[in-house]
């Protein structure tokens, strides 16, 4: 087996900081994607533009769930975060990302899957 991904930081509170991804679904703290950006979405660059944070997390989502093994975890498979880092994800935003920002997750040539309208 190769070596897991060096797993996300884990929230560091549990309370009205918390802030979701709009791409990948990470869950941590504004500060902490001020200080290091979400490490499925590196291009997003949030740990250099304070504003992308913003623009690229949402404070709206609904349930929380750990995740050691993403590979192996069939819930990981399940919600399509199977191939993320380890760490804790939500289970559903409602927003769906900038239009300039789902731009440029093709030109990087990532899968973003915007959110199912209700």
């Amino acid at each position: 087996m190769g070596s897991a991904a060096p797993p996300a930081q884990i929230p560091t509170s549990f309370g009205h900081e918390l802030r979701a991804c709009l791409r990948c679904r990470l869950v941590k703290t504004y500060d902490q994607f001020r200080d290091s950006g979400c490490e499925n979405c590196p291009f997003f660059k949030m740990d250099e533009d304070h504003e992308r944070i913003v623009e690229c997390t949402t404070p709206n989502f609904n349930g929380i769930i750990s995740v050691m093994d993403p590979s192996r975890s069939w819930a990981a498979r399940w919600l399509r975060i199977g191939k993320f880092v380890p760490g804790v994800y939500t289970l559903a935003v409602s927003e769906a990302l900038p239009e300039d920002l789902q731009n440029l997750c093709e030109d990087e040539r990532v899968q973003y899957v915007p959110p199912k309208r209700v």
